[in-house]
């Protein structure tokens, strides 16, 4: 005990003085803060109600865990599919934006029921109910579907094709400020070390607008979009906010994704719980049980998704962003993450910066995106490889192999651009693969257990 004063850093329950909280709360909004404000600039929804919502979500969050998770709740780039596919669809065509917003709402509303139902399972049955239902061999692929099926989009914007009237020269420079933005994230994010390592999605699309300041400066093109009509001239103004409408596809399309980041979930309570535990045992504290928090954890993860689309956000999750930064300063206080999110929903209302936002060039965006798609696709790897998936059994593949094909088949084949048609009605491409693995799988290993017996 005589060495605790020696030991740096804040466990869930303290609270730093008050000068130090609101330091550390301006970090954990910074490192939210680019991947936040990217899916709200992918998908097309508000960014100062995307920025508020994440905030809003986050209180919620910490109420419905009791303060008991320091984690903090942000847009998932793993929605972004499934989200666009749907707003850009030919049902919606007619639709003004805040129509379709609204449309998505209801999807994002009902993915965060399945993550509580995910979290009741968990606390009713034990996590090994929903690794039987929702084994790697599931979610994996349906990771690697959501970021491939991006892969023609962030190319689109990375060479400004999905554009009405564009020049050669004006192609050119997009490409040039692409490759410089996809470039120099990649070398920020492997390269740079501490803080500056957690924030390399601010960075790089920062050198990729200056690169296109200097552009327009020596060629006359000017990348940079305009500002919406409805943009606000304003110091101060509130965010949009919109309802849910209740609608089928939209429900089908944004449900299923939710399965997807529920190991993601499970990974960084975990990752949490050593954490903190570490540094709790080396300041002579008591033991947080964060692990077998989990049931709980994706319970306030779904309340998160519910509070975000009831007024007009993105689907999230809790941000392994933010566990890092947690995790290198020390801090894991559940009064900074309040603060924090405090701090988000005033940012979200200060009109200059959300217009900065709005105007960044397509092709930086677009840069981005190349680097983040291919980066979910790897995660769905990663979750095989880490579970120990056995890609010699004939079980796994085929419902790997299953889901892949009618994911990727359905996302890329313009005969199922508004879904897969089933029985009259139309599936949208990643739901109809996560639930076919879903019952394949089921099925394959209902016979196995009958094998056994």
């Amino acid at each position: 005990m005589a060495n605790n004063n020696q030991v740096v850093g804040y466990l869930p329950d303290d609270r730093p003085p008050f000068w130090k909280l609101i330091l550390y709360a301006i970090q954990q909004v910074i490192v939210m803060f680019p991947a936040t404000v990217a899916v709200a600039l992918i998908t097309g929804f508000h960014i100062s109600t995307t920025i508020f919502a994440s905030g809003l979500a986050t209180l919620c969050f910490i109420l419905v865990t009791k303060g008991q998770i320091p984690l903090y709740y942000g847009s998932s780039f793993s929605y972004i599919a499934a989200i666009g596919s749907l707003m850009a669809s030919e049902a919606l065509s007619g639709y003004s934006l805040n129509e379709k917003i609204a449309i998505a709402q209801f999807g994002i509303v009902m993915s965060g029921l399945v993550s509580i139902a995910a979290g009741l399972i968990v606390n009713f049955f034990g996590r090994e109910t929903i690794e039987k239902i929702l084994p790697a061999s599931i979610t994996g692929p349906i990771a690697i579907i959501i970021g491939l099926s991006l892969a023609a989009v962030a190319m689109q914007d990375a060479a400004l094709i999905n554009t009405s009237d564009f020049s050669q020269l004006e192609s050119n420079m997009a490409w040039i400020i692409s490759l410089v933005t996809l470039i120099s994230t990649i070398i920020f994010s492997i390269y740079l070390k501490g803080f500056w390592r957690q924030i390399p999605l601010l960075l790089g699309p920062l050198v990729g607008c200056i690169v296109a300041l200097i552009i327009k400066a020596a060629t006359g093109v000017d990348l940079f979009r305009s500002l919406p009509e409805t943009a606000s001239t304003g110091i101060f103004a509130l965010p949009t906010f919109t309802l849910p409408i209740p609608n089928l596809r939209a429900a089908l399309a944004i449900m299923p994704i939710a399965i997807a980041t529920i190991p993601e979930s499970t990974a960084h309570i975990f990752q949490l719980d050593v954490y903190v535990n570490d540094l709790a045992k080396k300041k002579g504290a008591k033991r947080y049980p964060l692990a077998e928090k989990l049931g709980l954890n994706l319970i306030g993860d779904g309340i998160g998704d519910i509070v975000a689309g009831m007024i007009g956000g993105p689907a999230g999750t809790n941000y392994g962003e933010n566990i890092s930064a947690m995790a290198i300063t020390k801090v894991f206080s559940v009064p900074v993450l309040i603060a924090a999110s405090l701090l988000a929903m005033v940012i979200s209302c200060f009109t200059p910066l959300i217009n900065a936002i709005y105007s960044l060039p397509l092709p930086v965006i677009g840069g981005l995106e190349i680097y983040l798609f291919g980066a979910i696709a790897v995660q769905g790897i990663a979750i095989m490889i880490d579970r120990n998936v056995d890609m010699f059994s004939a079980k796994d593949i085929a419902v790997i192999a299953t889901i892949l094909i009618i994911g990727l088949g359905g996302s890329f084949s313009p005969f199922f651009a508004e879904g897969i048609p089933f029985f009259g009605i139309y599936v949208p491409a990643i739901a109809g693969a996560a639930i076919f693995g879903i019952l394949l799988n089921l099925g394959l290993s209902i016979s196995e257990w009958r094998k056994r017996e």
